[in-house]
């Protein structure tokens, strides 16, 4: 089955540097086959049998630590959850600029009443919103200004986030539906 993984904080703004060749061999050697990554901000596709995927986002982060000294959050989705999350997007409408929309992706669905504590009127201007292990940002206030922030949706939710722009998603389902 054809697999992504989202890492956050890879080689952006000069932090958190990791040559991408060392990071498909550490998807390579954990048992993942075809191993391809996309930009340099940690997008791996893959694929991997069951087996293969229990505790491989612990794992890579484990060695990503042992190696460089910092601690990666990972989230992974099948390219099935992938294309899901684009035909679910709220707030994608035709004639509508899409430069605005993100997509917040999390390791763990957070509970219901986890969800139900998000203050939609966070940051005046941007919405959210939440479906499963997916949120969905309309930030018209750009990705530098909002206060929907991996952070603060990581603290409210109990999990770990990482966010692609929309453009990025597109393409990341482009590509785990081509190998």
């Amino acid at each position: 089955m054809n697999h992504v993984a989202l890492m956050r904080g890879i080689n952006v703004g000069g932090r958190n540097k990791l040559p991408m060749k060392d990071l498909a061999g550490y998807f390579s050697d954990a048992g993942c086959s075809d191993v391809r990554t996309w930009i340099q901000s940690g997008n791996v596709l893959f694929k991997a049998e069951k087996r293969v995927l229990k505790g491989l986002a612990a794992q890579i982060t484990r060695r990503i630590t042992a190696e460089f000294g910092y601690r990666i959050p990972i989230v992974l989705r099948t390219a099935e959850e992938l294309s899901e999350a684009i035909v679910n997007n709220p707030f994608v409408k035709p004639g509508v600029d899409d430069s605005a929309h993100f997509v917040m992706f999390l390791a763990e669905e957070p509970s219901a009443a986890m969800a139900a504590d998000l203050d939609p009127a966070r940051s005046p201007g941007d919405e959210f919103y939440l479906r499963g292990r997916d949120v969905y940002l309309y930030l018209r206030t750009g990705a530098a200004d909002t206060k929907l922030t991996n952070a603060w949706f990581d603290k409210k939710l109990g999990t770990v986030s990482t966010s692609r722009n929309w453009r990025t998603v597109l393409k990341l389902q482009e590509l785990a539906g081509s190998f």
